[in-house]
This record gives structure tokens, C-alpha cells and sequence, in this order.
């Protein structure tokens, strides 16, 4: 895989009738920046409207070429949603997604007028969102699949060019490749992420993202069967040997939620002292 593409512009046309606005919040974690979808011309839906930047929230009405009616967000992380009081508060638009779970790093200022589940549409003249539940890399994570193109906005369940961190204990990795695997089975035609550009090959990149996932958790089996009675922290150098030490800390997140899925499958036990297999 490679890493991410070079910035590009900050309002771009994909599509009729679909604009994507590139938040101004780029970083190691958020990449170019957090990537908000507008659909719709006559209606307008946005989807992330991302960080609560003021010049952020004007790109995005300035980008609408109608009325904003609905707002929708695939997960609470701080840079996908806390944009979406303000904007609603300008618009009256209304909000649709899932409630933020307890826990750090979740934006609890986001409260949906409509909780949308696994299944729900969003249903207007000009198109369809079908919400698609795909817990992982947070609880309440939904993508959304745009019927007329069959595109699927990803949030953070999928970016371009690298993996996501899963944060345990709202991040859940078995959670993760189930969800991998529903996306998969929605033979979509490209990928809209949070972070990146469109992915116009989503087999591929997420039969590459499942394949990689697997190769870590036997590095971890085999770190832990190697190494008894290490704890999380201790095991990170055995197992991430193509990361720089300054990128240990997140590592350990999720080598974590490794630890969490080899545990559920009986292949390792926590002990006082550490991990080892069982």
C-alpha cells in the first residue's frame, strides 16, 4: 500500500451532484485532512461535515448548491463531527447517525434527531444512502452506500493508503474484519474515505487491509508464544519491527485489540504478569 496521495484541492466535483469539501485539519492521524461529502443539488446532505472550523463550515456552505436539509456522520471521533451543532444550528438541517459511546475521543456534543441503524435510507428525489453498520474502529461506526453510483463513503473504517488505529475499548478488532468482510460483500464500485482520495479498486484494497490484519495477529500469536508473561507494552518492539519507536504508543492500541481478539478465540490468557498461549 502506499502512503497517503498528495493534497489535493479543497473543494473537488467526484461526481453529479457530489462534491467532497477537504477539511483544513491535515496531521499524521488525519492525513490531507478530514474529507466532508456533500450529495444532492436541489437538497443538499452532507456527510462528515468534520472539525468545527469556522472557515471549514463556510467551505461547506459555499459548496452546496442547495439548501442543506440533512447531515449525517459515520462515526463521533473529534475530526468526522463536532461540526455538525454548529452547521445544524446555520442550516436546520437535520442529523442522522448513532449517538457517541461513553469513552474518551468521542465528540458527545453530537446528537442525532434520527438514530439511523444497519439498513435505514436516506431517501430524497435526487438519491439514496443506504446506512451500513460496520463496527470496528469505533462502536457506532456506519458507511454509507450511495445507490446511484455505488460508491460507499468509509469514514474511518477504510482511508487511502494506510491502515486505521483500533482503539480498544470502543475499537474492536474481531468487530473490524466482520465489518471488513460485510463491506466487501456489498460489490461496491469505489471507496469514499475520511482520509485520502476515492479508491477506485475496493476489493483489492480491502482484501489487502483483511490479509494484513491477519499477518499482524499471528505476529502477535507468535510474539506472545515466544515471549510469556510480557505485557502489551513489552510486546510492541517484537511485534512491530517495520515501525519507528516514536510510533509505539500507537502501535500498542493496536496490538491491543489483537490481544483482545486472540483472547475471545482461546488462543492466548492474561495473567498478573503478562500475556503468554494458551
Amino acid at each position: 500500500m502506499t502512503a497517503f496521495s498528495q493534497p489535493f484541492p479543497a473543494v473537488s466535483r467526484l461526481a453529479e451532484g457530489l462534491v467532497r469539501v477537504l477539511a483544513p485539519n491535515p496531521s499524521m492521524m488525519t492525513g490531507p485532512g478530514t474529507n466532508t461529502y456533500l450529495f444532492g443539488q436541489r437538497e443538499v446532505a452532507v456527510v462528515d461535515p468534520g472539525p468545527a472550523l469556522p472557515e471549514h463550515l463556510d467551505a461547506i456552505e459555499a459548496a452546496a448548491g442547495g439548501p442543506i436539509r440533512w447531515i449525517l456522520v459515520t462515526h463521533t471521533h473529534p475530526d468526522h463531527s463536532p461540526a455538525a451543532f454548529e452547521l445544524a444550528r446555520r442550516t436546520g438541517a437535520e442529523l442522522l447517525g448513532q449517538p457517541a459511546p461513553l469513552g474518551p475521543h468521542q465528540d458527545a456534543s453530537f446528537a442525532p434527531t434520527r438514530v439511523l441503524e444497519d439498513g435505514d435510507v436516506l431517501s430524497t428525489g435526487e438519491f439514496q444512502l443506504h446506512a451500513v453498520h460496520t463496527p470496528g474502529h469505533a462502536s457506532n461506526h456506519l458507511c454509507f452506500l450511495h445507490a446511484e453510483t455505488r460508491w460507499v463513503v468509509t469514514g474511518d473504517h477504510v482511508i487511502e493508503g494506510s491502515t486505521v488505529v483500533i482503539d480498544p475499548p470502543d475499537g474492536n478488532m474481531r468487530a473490524y474484519l466482520e465489518s471488513l468482510e460485510k463491506l466487501k460483500a456489498l460489490n461496491c464500485d469505489a471507496l469514499l474515505p475520511g482520509h485520502g482520495e476515492k479508491i477506485d479498486e475496493p476489493l483489492r484494497v480491502i482484501e489487502w487491509i483483511i490479509a494484513h490484519r491477519l499477518e499482524r495477529e499471528a505476529l502477535v500469536f507468535a510474539a506472545v508464544a515466544e515471549n510469556p508473561g510480557l505485557d502489551s507494552h513489552q510486546l510492541v518492539p517484537h511485534v512491530y519491527t517495520d515501525v519507528p519507536a516514536s510510533l509505539y504508543a500507537l502501535a500498542e492500541r493496536s496490538l491491543t485489540a489483537h490481544l483482545g481478539k486472540l483472547l475471545e478465540d482461546g488462543r492466548v490468557v492474561r495473567e498478573d504478569s503478562g500475556w503468554r498461549s494458551a
